[in-house]
């Protein structure tokens, strides 16, 4: 999947002969899985730039909701591309992102700002009244309370919610970063206030795409989630290039390259966790488990979810492609699945009534019992037929999707 569990001398070698300009959807969508962002960008940078040379630019409009900025600082931290070079190398107008802009304000020099070049809230207004067919990338949560006013935020004396159904409905499609904007995560967690702040995700709230923000407005613009607490920057801007490239064709190629949460398949593969290719994978199947953080064991009795996680982040890793969550010595926490933060807490909890997803009882169990470790494949063998929570209800990863609203 990613370009650390793969033998990078061999993929190159596949790959770099291959007439990138003629690369058809499906090729293109196997060599970004497989190198990851820095080995694809290294075989195919100078044929990308003869490919866009020849295209529009794609304008690009970031927006932020209610959110940490998290996402953005994940991008800024990527490298290989960096942010930067992988808006020159995709050919991008980043029309507007407020972390990164230099707008002064409403006031320069004691004076009142009145044009786009000073002012970041005349931009935006020209930008909505003005542009469409961008790209636009939401970051953030959508808040709808109190009682549907959508007045829990509120830019420049206006209601972040309308902005963004402006933008939505005039944008060609959209890409939601992180899981705020994707579930709505945290913003949507169960409190005293959830209901009250009614915060939503772009096209699902948790797991109920009925009441994702696009559903409630009557949107019907194209959603892609690119999921995470934050979401890797390979996930982005791979996502986003591959758009600008045409080689992902919205809406027209949606239905094959994403799953059901929309979530892009080659990053999120439903038939494989974070747990399938952990570096402490080989505990797990000799029954060898932490009880205390610091140690190389399987960290599964200290409430791993990468059994349950469907992500890359075990061979594209993070920080600079070094490491990832449980190499690091933390728990998976399931940051990328619809749920979270909900349905993966508490976080460093021995989860004791599910099974491992996507697990064979014969790879599992039977390897620990064949080693002579009875009480492994006794472990083993009640985490695989004691099924998760949502099979008691029906559903499995890429099954029916009663639960979560149905597919809009």
């Amino acid at each position: 999947m990613g370009e650390n569990g793969t033998n990078n001398d061999g993929l190159l070698e596949k790959f770099k002969n291959l007439d990138f300009m003629k690369m058809d959807r499906r090729t293109f969508i196997k060599a970004v899985g497989a190198l990851g962002a820095s080995l694809f960008l290294q075989t195919y940078k100078s044929d990308i730039a003869k490919a866009v040379n020849g295209l529009p630019e794609t304008k690009v409009l970031w927006l932020h909701g209610v959110m940490d900025s998290g996402c953005s600082i994940s991008m800024l931290d990527g490298e290989n591309p960096d942010i930067l070079e992988f808006l020159q190398l995709f050919n991008l107008n980043l029309l507007y992102h407020e972390v990164l802009m230099m707008q002064q304000g409403i006031f320069v020099d004691g004076q009142l700002a009145n044009t786009s070049d000073l002012n970041s809230e005349i931009l935006l207004e020209e930008i909505l009244e003005h542009e469409r067919g961008y790209v636009l990338i939401a970051e953030g949560a959508i808040a709808n309370g109190p009682h549907g006013s959508g007045k829990y935020m509120v830019l420049g004396g206006k209601i972040y919610r309308d902005i963004f159904e402006i933008a939505a409905r005039n944008a060609s499609v959209i890409v939601a970063i992180g899981q705020c904007a994707t579930h709505s995560g945290v913003n949507a967690a169960e409190s005293e206030i959830d209901e009250l702040m009614d915060h939503r995700g772009v096209a699902f709230t948790l797991e109920d795409s009925s009441k994702g923000i696009v559903d409630l407005l009557g949107i019907d613009t194209p959603v892609i989630n690119v999921n995470g607490c934050p979401a890797h920057p390979d996930w982005v801007f791979l996502t986003v290039g591959a758009i600008a490239l045409g080689k992902i064709r919205v809406p027209d190629d949606l239905p094959e390259v994403l799953d059901r949460w929309h979530r892009p398949k080659v990053f999120y593969p439903p038939d494989h966790t974070v747990h399938e290719n952990c570096p402490r994978r080989g505990f797990y199947d000799r029954g060898e488990f932490e009880t205390t953080v610091g140690g190389p064991k399987c960290l599964w009795k200290l409430g791993c979810k990468g059994p349950y996680s469907h992500a890359d982040c075990a061979t594209r890793r993070w920080n600079g492609h070094v490491n990832f969550c449980p190499q690091a010595g933390s728990p998976c926490i399931g940051c990328v699945q619809p749920g979270f933060p909900d349905s993966t807490r508490p976080f460093y909890v021995e989860i004791e009534d599910a099974g491992l997803a996507d697990t064979n009882l014969d790879t599992v169990a039977g390897v620990a019992i064949a080693g002579g470790l009875i009480a492994a494949g006794a472990h083993a063998l009640r985490r695989t037929v004691l099924k998760k929570p949502e099979e008691k209800e029906g559903i499995t990863e890429e099954g029916t999707s009663e639960r979560a609203g149905g597919e809009k």
